[in-house]
């Protein structure tokens, strides 16, 4: 709706508001990260839903001004069929996916801080390699996730905490996607004339 509405993307994205639309996801995280211990399950619901409509469909509307539909269609497409198949790997298989855990939290650390060092540099080569770094990594967490909350749902299944477990499992898992389409939208890169 967002891309859609002149008035709104130029009010968002034509001032420093973009600045709001760029890190608003960040800080809603962490908020929802750090409180999700103090409030009830329906708060932390719909938290998640407001996150992943609002804050996140803003944030995302510059890529329908930037890239072409085509683009955006091939990498949602493959970011959805990535996502389901690590997902549903890691939900099933005996391997111990806990043993890459040190490594996938740092990872997205080594990924973000070289992209945004090479925004200034803007070698599309080091964009390359960052972005597909970026997608073997998502694709490893998914199936971590995946599996990690799977077991820990299990070992709280029907308390509270087991709901409240969900909700930040979602979250975790939505994030994953996102960034998993965003790093194929990279590579798929069609821009709009």
């Amino acid at each position: 709706m967002v891309a859609s509405v002149p008035a709104l993307y130029q009010t968002i994205f034509g001032t420093p508001l973009k600045w709001v639309a760029i890190l608003a996801p960040l800080a809603v995280v962490l908020l929802i990260s750090f409180c999700v211990g103090r409030i009830t399950t329906a708060q932390a619901r719909t938290a998640f839903f407001a996150f992943a409509a609002a804050v996140i469909g803003v944030s995302m509307a510059s890529i329908f001004l930037v890239f072409a539909g085509t683009s955006i269609a091939l990498a949602f497409v493959s970011a959805a069929a990535v996502f389901a198949g690590m997902s549903l790997w890691g939900y099933t298989t005996n391997i111990d996916l806990s043993r890459w855990s040190t490594f996938l939290m740092v990872g997205p650390i080594r990924v973000v801080i070289p992209s945004l060092v090479n925004l200034f540099v803007g070698s599309s080569t080091l964009q390359l390699v960052f972005s597909i770094a970026g997608v073997l990594m998502f694709t490893v967490l998914t199936a971590r996730d995946t599996q990690r909350l799977e077991s820990k749902y299990l070992a709280y299944a029907g308390t509270e905490r087991a709901e409240k477990l969900a909700v930040m499992g979602a979250l975790s898992l939505h994030l994953n996607l996102v960034d998993l389409f965003q790093l194929l939208l990279s590579l798929f890169d069609q821009r709009e004339e």
